[in-house]
């Protein structure tokens, strides 16, 4: 019985300190900024605009300084496109980088009822 309880506990401490562990590891890739785009867009382009976010989200989450997360929301409204970033100051170079301006921008221009809506959160 008491080997039982050591091995038990010697279990509990590993599980414990792994976990641990991986917070840790969590807690250093937080996102601490959001770049939100709203777009107008009408339904009969949106699945352009989908195929527009696929192409670019490997490569902004690959080449992009800071990109930690990319999603898309299709609302009734409008579009949604949500980047998370390690940084304000990343979030922001983003939309001077050439796969935003040159690449991403160009595909989207065609696609849009007016201007954008560009927003940064700060995450604490």
């Amino acid at each position: 019985m008491k080997k039982m309880v050591i091995l038990l506990l010697t279990l509990s401490s590993l599980i414990f300190a792994s976990s641990s562990s991986t917070k840790k590891e969590t807690a250093m890739e937080e996102t601490k900024a959001y770049l939100q785009i709203t777009l107008n867009i009408k339904s009969s382009n949106r699945n352009t605009a989908v195929g527009v976010y696929k192409k670019y989200k490997q490569p902004f989450l690959s080449q992009i300084q800071g990109a930690q997360s990319k999603e898309l929301v299709i609302r009734t409204q409008d579009v949604q496109v949500l980047h998370g970033f390690d940084s304000v100051e990343n979030a922001q170079a983003y939309l001077k980088s050439n796969i935003f301006a040159n690449d991403v921008v160009r595909e989207l221009s065609p696609l849009l009822e007016n201007d954008p809506e560009i927003r940064i959160y700060s995450v604490f």
